[in-house]
């Protein structure tokens, strides 16, 4: 089993710059796989923006890949983020993960003057145009939201043909999607394990269907995650983190691995025999300092669990 770990991503008045770049040197001492953030464009809780703070993080770190999961890509322009993206790619020397999803039908399109009714065919086509991006020299595309023609698009990414894709989805079409376009699957962090391991199935199903290697479609996911040794506060302590990135979205609090280092374990084997193959530990601490102690207590008493 390999782990990788979120990066702190919230500012609660002044970005606590020395915080996160010591967070970032531990978890990389410690051997973590990968340091990843999420998106959150508009919501009430006061996120860094992730490629913004990936690029940051390839000037702190120097092995540790660096992830973001996921880009709802149907609401941005597909060359502009393209380009981001491989800014951060060559930032890091080739140690970016994107993940991407269209984003579910709750999204506030409208806000990006996108349609609705058309969001998941702006998705495809979009990622079609950044991978024309990423490969080839002059690009062209004649599609029904964009049209290109003989465009130069320089530098391309160091990872090639592009950085690792990973696709967030749960209903069984967008599953079907992921296999067919993505590199890998990253299971939400605000799903269940129970809901996990279905989608696993459908993931499963779907590369034997399209014919492709399962072994070349690798599968990850986001577990938030709180240990204490007085369990019944560890689930108030993830609760109330949940709550400050989701609100009161019902049924989150049925999402987290919480207690104990024995029943943090636990959860996190239930993870693993659901399907996945990587684990991204997410604490939800109100600080760094608080994301640092989670750090530090996954890597020396739950990690090693794990061989």
């Amino acid at each position: 089993m390999r782990f990788s770990i979120s990066i702190p991503q919230q500012d609660t008045g002044v970005f606590e710059s020395s915080g996160v770049r010591d967070y970032l040197h531990r978890a990389e001492e410690l051997g973590f796989e990968g340091a990843w953030v999420m998106e959150q464009a508009v919501g009430p809780t006061p996120y860094v923006a992730p490629l913004e703070l990936l690029a940051w993080a390839a000037g702190c770190t120097e092995r540790i890949r660096l992830g973001v999961a996921v880009l709802v890509t149907s609401l941005h322009n597909p060359l502009q983020l393209a380009a981001s993206i491989t800014a951060v790619d060559r930032l890091s020397h080739g140690r970016l993960d994107v993940g991407v999803s269209a984003g579910g039908g709750f999204r506030p399109f409208e806000a990006f003057g996108v349609d609705r009714a058309t969001f998941v065919s702006r998705f495809t086509e979009g990622l079609q145009l950044m991978k024309a991006a990423w490969t080839s020299d002059r690009v062209d595309l004649d599609g029904r939201f964009w049209q290109v023609h003989d465009l130069p698009i320089q530098p391309k990414p160091v990872q090639r043909p592009h950085p690792p894709i990973w696709f967030g989805a749960s209903a069984p079409t967008s599953l079907a999607r992921a296999v067919r376009h993505g590199d890998g699957f990253l299971g939400a962090g605000s799903s269940t394990t129970a809901a996990f391991a279905d989608q696993v199935a459908v993931v499963r199903r779907e590369l034997a269907a399209q014919g492709r290697d399962p072994s070349s479609f690798p599968i990850r996911k986001r577990v938030y995650l709180t240990i204490d040794d007085d369990a019944s506060r560890a689930r108030e302590r993830v609760t109330a983190g949940l709550r400050r990135i989701y609100g009161g979205m019902p049924g989150i609090e049925d999402v987290p691995v919480a207690g104990t280092v024995e029943d943090v374990v636990s959860g996190l084997r239930a993870v693993a025999d659901a399907g996945a193959e990587s684990i991204l530990l997410n604490p939800v601490g109100a600080d760094v300092a608080e994301d640092r102690e989670q750090l530090e207590r996954l890597a020396a008493e739950v990690v090693p669990r794990f061989g």
